[in-house]
């Protein structure tokens, strides 16, 4: 895109950007700040289980869709080892989860992937993403955080300013819902 841009056809990249589903943004928060992240948008049905795939997650979407497949089954040691830091993502999963049967992991996960829930977009800023997919049951918008490294993408559960900022991305369509 660099080399494109150099040679003036910024226009034409503007217009595949948006064509694609991805636009550049930029929120401004209290005190000034600037925050620049990249917001890709998906299909109304993106989130559905028949897209889920049989192979290695690819992008954040194909990352959250398997994580939540994964938690609809109960398979808390399988969701850690697609984190960051696998050990630390376990420990809060079983304290969190611990007692639960596999009816009520089925219950509460498997609804993500309902006909009237969706995904709202990706949002990027560097190496770190922002996925964040609407439950219209309970009207509320919940996120995963995923981060690249070594070309797969992980569930971030490390802190940071980025993660910082994406969390302010997430608040942000938090309030204009």
């Amino acid at each position: 895109m660099i080399l494109l841009v150099k040679w003036g056809l910024t226009p034409f990249l503007i217009w595949v950007g948006v064509a694609l589903g991805q636009e550049a943004r930029v929120l401004e928060v209290a005190g000034g700040e600037k925050i620049e992240y990249t917001l890709r948008t998906f299909a109304e049905n993106a989130h559905l289980p028949e897209t889920l795939l049989k192979h290695p997650p690819g992008g954040a979407l194909d990352t959250a869709k398997l994580v939540t497949q994964l938690l609809a089954e109960g398979r808390l040691e399988d969701v850690s080892l697609l984190s960051n830091a696998p050990k630390a993502r376990y420990e809060r999963l079983k304290d969190s989860f611990g007692a639960w049967s596999k009816e009520d992991f089925e219950r509460a996960f498997s609804r993500y992937f309902a006909a009237e829930n969706r995904i709202l977009g990706e949002a990027a800023i560097g190496r770190h993403r922002l996925l964040m997919w609407y439950l219209k049951d309970t009207n509320h918008i919940t996120a995963y955080y995923f981060v690249e490294i070594e070309g797969r993408l992980l569930l971030d559960d490390v802190p940071s300013e980025t993660r910082t900022q994406l969390r302010r991305v997430l608040e942000d369509f938090r309030a204009r819902r």
